[in-house]
């Protein structure tokens, strides 16, 4: 008897396990198409991996997030990132970090990471910051936000539309870290009217409720 609620017990945790890890891993690009004959082409999803032999000290390390970055431009902010493709010990870490340079009012625009949440912190300056939820139950999109100062911390869940704005009259500077090694950036602006080939303008028309003369001066302003 006690033979077969050993066996009974082992075979639930074997289920559990199973249940618990039957998961797919998270993405680390955009997309990646299935194809049938791997002897064709071949890509992960993410990076190789060095031969652990071959590591160095330098394949983790990373300098100069000390450094300003050039905040003149139309936006007056910049971003110095420390993804893999800068840090390659990050692959397979799921993590990464980012500094945030901003200009007096210099805006970081609204924009999304498909592939991570942020963790801000404020080291100079005062940001106002915020996100804005996905749908919720009665159709509204809820607005969070919330003015920094120095050595504040603000968390933006992955995938929300999200912003910081430097409101100070000196420069701002700002540490992101990121869930991801690879955590993606989608520009609400740039994607929308800056599209290659374009967005149509009845589709952008209709979605903004603008008039078409003023869609195609949008798309001609983020057009590259």
């Amino acid at each position: 008897m006690e033979a077969r609620h050993f066996l009974a017990c082992l075979v639930f945790f074997a289920m559990s396990s199973y249940v618990a890890y039957a998961t797919d891993p998270n993405q680390l690009q955009d997309f990646c198409v299935a194809i049938i004959n791997p002897n064709k082409e071949l890509f992960v999803n993410g990076f190789f991996c060095k031969n652990p032999m071959d590591a160095k000290p330098e394949d983790f390390f990373f300098e100069g997030l000390d450094k300003p970055g050039n905040t003149n431009n139309m936006l007056g902010f910049n971003v110095t990132p420390v993804s893999v493709l800068q840090l390659p010990g990050l692959n397979t870490l799921g993590i990464s970090l980012a500094r945030i340079d901003f200009a007096p009012y210099g805006l970081n625009p609204p924009h999304t990471h498909p592939r991570a949440s942020e963790i801000l912190t404020v080291l100079e300056g005062t940001l106002y910051v915020g996100f804005v939820t996905s749908n919720l139950p009665n159709g509204d999109n809820k607005l969070f936000a919330k003015v920094l100062n120095k050595g504040d911390v603000f968390v933006f869940p992955q995938g929300l539309i999200h912003f910081q704005f430097n409101v100070g009259k000196t420069p701002a500077v700002a540490i992101a870290g990121l869930s991801s090694q690879n955590p993606g950036v989608v520009t609400i602006a740039n994607a929308v009217f800056g599209a290659e080939p374009p967005i149509s303008v009845d589709v952008l028309s209709k979605a903004f409720q603008l008039d078409e003369r003023i869609v195609k001066k949008l798309q001609s302003l983020f057009s590259s």
